[in-house]
């Protein structure tokens, strides 16, 4: 019995670090997140491009600056479909 219990913690030892390394990293800058539209029904790549359109959107709405992390489900609802009718060329982001 003894010897059964050791050999469970001993595999157990042996498998975590292999656990743990094969998870998906975690980047915190925000080019690697997509969201999804719900009205719209399509996804949003979080990206420099996208950063800038959500600065201006908060800017013209004279409204104090909320995170993108920080904010509502209604303010993201809000800004995607404010962000529908706003191309990168209405609002004259550099496309390179």
């Amino acid at each position: 019995m003894k010897k059964i219990l050791t050999s469970f913690v001993v595999g157990a030892a042996l498998l975590i670090p292999g656990t743990i390394s094969a998870q998906p990293q975690r980047h915190d800058d925000r080019d690697d997140h997509r969201y999804y539209d719900k009205k719209h029904k399509d996804y949003h790549e979080w990206n420099d491009h996208e950063s800038r359109a959500y600065r201006i959107y908060w800017q013209q709405h004279h409204r104090n600056y909320v995170d993108w992390e920080r904010a509502s489900e209604r303010q993201r609802n809000d800004y995607w479909n404010w962000r529908h009718s706003h191309s990168d060329a209405i609002l004259n982001i550099n496309i390179r």
